[in-house]
């Protein structure tokens, strides 16, 4: 496999197999829907969408969701397919994604798979374990267990039936301990022995050839693109949407869709300043404010001190300062975690340049008129860039 970015050796178009996949890769707000525009406009490409937001119904601002116009123009398939509300596991993206590549390749279309949910990627490029779907009375009832008795009982429940996960999670990871004794209630298989079986990749699919394309711009630029994409969302009105979002549905602070970068940081807002929005009766009050906490020390000391030197008639400029405060933190906190977020992308960008090949490339006669997949190159290709700009030059 070439882990290369010298692009003169091999261009990906015009002479792209017909079996081929592509993937381009890159941290949040690197420009990757830009090129993927590009591309579709060739006529050769179909976009798949890996990206664990874009999933969401009505969760559009902090997604950076294509319009509704650009998405009429640049189809995405596994975009708005599920409420707020519902969970999508890595392995029915897995699932759904292997379906959709069959179609494209049907259409006489080469998948292209744009989107920067880097567990998503590795799963189709190294495998899943074959850790089975949690049934949804199982995780009912665990989510109950934790309601009621806190989640410190069930890391402690996790240590007595499975060590290996327990010494592996940290006792605050909700979503993944709550997943391993999911798994074992329903199997009574621990999750780390279900972690330890075999894995299957789509990318080792002898029948079709993988490119990967990862983009890793330098940290500064792609920085100075987060802070001015995170300003149009707050002028866009983030805000305005997750409350519209609480308005319409049934959400908790644990759903997945509630976890998403920028959306977390808005609910901890409403929280710390009371929003009456949680007066809704379809919303558990209690859980918002569990999950929350209190206010944080810096702004309810701030408020405490405007208060007691402010006359009682001035007490709503008191609390006018305090939204300010809560207003700023939520946008430094949203800030901070998006640059976590693209941190994170970059050693999972690092994990995927590791990937080993999967195939040995079939050669192809020069003189064979057979056309087939039989005649096509097998293989997993891994591209670096330092910018989509290399990238664009790579394919087009």
């Amino acid at each position: 496999m070439q882990h290369s970015s010298d692009s003169s050796s091999y261009r990906l178009n015009p002479n792209l197999a017909d079996n081929s996949v592509v993937c381009l890769m890159a941290p949040t707000a690197s420009g990757k829907t830009a090129l993927a525009y590009e591309l579709y406009d060739t006529g050769r490409y179909e976009l798949i969408s890996v990206d664990s937001a874009l999933i969401y119904r009505d969760m559009n601002i902090g997604t950076a969701k294509p319009t509704t116009e650009e998405l009429a123009r640049y189809p995405h398939h596994l975009v708005d397919i599920i409420d707020p509300t519902q969970s999508y596991s890595v392995a029915e993206f897995v699932n759904d994604v292997a379906r959709l590549i069959d179609r494209c390749h049907e259409n006489g279309k080469i998948p292209l798979l744009i989107g920067g949910t880097m567990m998503y990627y590795m799963a189709l490029l190294d495998g899943l374990s074959p850790v089975p779907d949690s049934d949804d009375s199982v995780r009912a009832r665990v989510e109950q267990w934790r309601q009621d008795e806190s989640i410190s009982v069930l890391y402690d429940y996790l240590g007595e039936v499975d060590a290996v996960s327990h010494q592996r999670l940290n006792a605050t990871d909700t979503q993944r301990i709550t997943r391993a004794i999911e798994v074992y209630l329903q199997t009574d298989i621990p999750i780390s022995d279900w972690q330890r079986k075999p894995k299957q990749a789509l990318a080792h699919n002898p029948n079709q050839n993988w490119h990967v394309l990862a983009v890793m711009p330098d940290r500064p630029w792609l920085h100075e693109r987060i802070e001015q994409r995170l300003d149009i969302m707050w002028n866009e009105g983030l805000v305005a949407e997750v409350i519209r979002l609480l308005e319409q549905y049934p959400l908790t602070p644990n759903l997945p869709s509630m976890r998403c970068v920028g959306y977390r940081q808005v609910l901890e807002y409403l929280v710390h300043t009371n929003h009456p929005i949680f007066e809704q009766p379809h919303l558990d009050k209690a859980l918002f404010y569990e999950a929350f906490g209190e206010l944080d020390s810096s702004i309810s000391n701030k408020s405490q001190q405007d208060k007691a030197s402010q006359p009682l008639l001035e007490s709503s400029s008191a609390d006018s300062q305090t939204e300010l405060l809560a207003c700023q933190q939520m946008q430094n906190k949203a800030l901070y975690a998006t640059r976590q977020l693209a941190k994170r992308q970059y050693t999972w960008l690092r994990k995927v340049m590791q990937l080993p090949s999967t195939a040995t490339p079939v050669a192809i006669s020069p003189n064979s008129a057979d056309d087939t997949n039989d005649s096509m190159n097998h293989t997993l290709e891994i591209k670096a860039f330092t910018t989509m700009a290399e990238a664009r030059n790579y394919l087009l």
